[in-house]
């Protein structure tokens, strides 16, 4: 397959037009490796790890397989606590707010 890179959001969008199909290896390997890295950052800061926006979109793909996990419940909250939505209809892309302790 030529063109451009698989991205993340091309990625999630071809999974979920897949949801009751078969979902291509390569989507699924890597959704599959975003959400092993998500998991893994969420894990080494349970208390305060923020997630992007793009992590969150590939967690929400996840959610089930996290349902009854309070770490997770907790960094969903986290998420939207820290949620900024736009400010205007021209305003800049809603994203999480930037916390220097957030990252990994």
């Amino acid at each position: 397959m030529g063109g451009a890179p698989l991205t993340v959001a091309k990625a999630l969008e071809i999974a979920k037009e897949n949801q009751n199909g078969q979902v291509p290896g390569n989507v699924s390997t890597l959704l599959e490796r975003k959400i092993g890295d998500i998991w893994r950052k969420i894990q080494a800061q349970p208390n305060i790890y923020v997630m992007s926006r793009e992590e969150f979109s590939v967690f929400t793909y996840y959610r089930a397989r996290y349902d009854n996990n309070r770490v997770a419940q907790d960094a969903v909250a986290r998420f939207w606590s820290n949620f900024e939505g736009e400010t205007s209809a021209n305003g800049p892309a809603s994203s999480p707010k930037a916390t220097p302790t957030s990252r990994a």
